[in-house]
């Protein structure tokens, strides 16, 4: 019986295309971090609508206190500015207790539990999304026929340019930031571990409507655009696992309809040019 040869150097090696063993090459690359945990329930959120109705009537308080110590009138530009300080005071009160209950309840850090994360896309795709989505609101609009009332916003940017110059700043800068924290960061993760992201995305969107229904004069009409929008913004927070990306589709939102509007008040103010 003849002995087997002896193996070589070659027929020690894997085949070609099988693996090899662990270890043996540059480590995988990590997965992609997961979204945060919703450790927050019900209760909290009670709790943090509370807190909202508490920094309403914070700014509100602190607007008045302001105008009567300056003596100032209820219009003007300085009037909006005012509004609109007290507003940014009423908005730091209510993150500054969110954040003490993540720290003292649940140990938790505020930015990251709120899911602020790096953009997973680049930055003028997020951009682009929310311009289209004003543009589709722009065309809903005109088909739902939406009432040219006049309203608390209407009333603020009739104030003159440096009154609009103002309101875009925090309409395009602050407000985005604070309401997607609320309603993408906060409330959507709860409600869509509860009934689905579907459901979760379109609750949160409609919360977000209703929220501007009294500033747009009561109307349903302003109040389900926005709901589509939230939705829309919502969608965005929800695929890219990053509120940051909803805060700047929501910047960008904002930012295209506030240009369109000076565009309409220079137009306006300069009919025959």
């Amino acid at each position: 019986m003849n002995d087997p040869e002896p193996m070589n150097e070659e027929d020690l090696r894997p085949p070609c295309g099988a693996s090899e063993a662990p270890g043996a090459d540059a480590p995988e690359p990590p997965p992609p971090e997961a979204e945060p945990e919703v450790f927050w329930g019900y209760g909290d959120l009670m709790l943090f609508a509370g807190l909202t109705v508490a920094s309403v009537m914070f700014s509100l308080l602190l607007a008045k206190a302001a105008m009567a110590v300056f003596h100032l009138h209820a219009a003007g530009p300085v009037s909006v500015a005012v509004l609109l300080l007290a507003q940014m005071a009423g908005y730091a009160v209510l993150f500054g207790a969110l954040r003490l209950m993540f720290h003292v309840q649940y140990d938790r850090p505020f930015w990251k539990s709120l899911g602020w994360a790096p953009l997973p896309v680049p930055a003028p795709y997020v951009v682009a999304a929310g311009a289209g989505t004003a543009m589709a609101a722009i065309l809903a609009g005109a088909a739902i026929h939406l009432p040219q009332t006049e309203n608390q916003m209407s009333e603020l940017l009739q104030q003159g340019t440096l009154a609009l110059v103002l309101m875009t700043i925090f309409g395009v800068g602050i407000a985005p930031l604070c309401e997607e924290l609320a309603f993408r960061g906060f409330l959507q993760p709860l409600l869509a571990r509860s009934f689905g992201a579907p459901a979760g995305i379109l609750m949160a969107g409609v919360a977000f409507g209703l929220l501007h229904f009294r500033e747009y004069g009561n109307s349903w009409r302003h109040a389900l655009l926005l709901s589509g929008a939230g939705a829309c913004f919502g969608w965005m927070r929800h695929a890219s696992k990053s509120t940051k990306a909803s805060v700047v589709m929501h910047a960008s939102y904002n930012g295209l309809l506030f240009l369109l509007l000076a565009i309409a008040l220079i137009a306006e103010r300069n009919p025959h040019h």
